[in-house]
């Protein structure tokens, strides 16, 4: 897939300020720093087109990314983030599942999961949630590149059981670093465009 251009279409925070041009959409969902904003620049091959922050928490609205003018990357708050109260964490949530339940342009859920760390109890919660939904669900795996090879199928492992995976059900491994996973991800999108 060759990435021509990118724009940040659309920052909404309520339904009435979505896109409704009717393009495919892809949800991006993950905890906070799982590094969404990385991953995002690195499907799109832009340095710091996302802005990447050290203090997770920091997306605050639902981002519509337009890429090549035929679709949207869609980005969202993370979740499980201790620093962002209660109450915005709430609202996080029904913004969250508004889009879910309105968005009939909606082709697949991108749900990062850090490869380093067992699925957390959000992620878990998060996975099941996308499920309840009957949605397209890909898991993507992100820092794959600082776990040592070593240990990556005890890693594989503790992330099915955490997510109790059926056989068939891969992920994808993804590093900003290497750009490995680009490609997978890139397949997907196009065979749903």
């Amino acid at each position: 897939m060759q990435i021509n251009n990118v724009e940040l279409a659309s920052i909404a925070v309520r339904m009435s300020q979505y896109p409704t041009d009717r393009r495919p959409e892809f949800l991006l969902v993950g905890r906070s720093n799982v590094g969404k904003s990385s991953f995002i620049n690195t499907i799109i091959n832009r340095k710091n087109f996302a802005h990447t922050s050290s203090k997770p928490g920091k997306t605050q609205t639902l981002n519509f990314y337009l890429v090549n003018n035929s679709f949207y990357l869609v980005d969202v708050p993370g979740y499980g983030y201790a620093g962002v109260s209660a109450e915005k964490q709430k609202k996080f949530g029904a913004m969250i599942e508004g889009y879910i339940k309105s968005r009939e342009d909606l082709k697949c859920v991108f749900m990062l999961i850090d490869y380093r760390h067992r699925p957390s109890d959000d992620d878990v919660l998060m996975y099941e949630f996308l499920k309840f939904y009957n949605l397209k669900v890909k898991l993507v795996a992100t820092k794959y590149d600082k776990v040592k090879k070593s240990a990556r199928d005890k890693q594989d492992k503790i992330i099915r059981e955490a997510l109790n995976l059926e056989e068939e059900e891969e992920f994808i491994t993804f590093s900003t670093v290497t750009k490995k996973g680009r490609e997978e991800v890139y397949g997907l999108i196009e065979s749903l465009l």
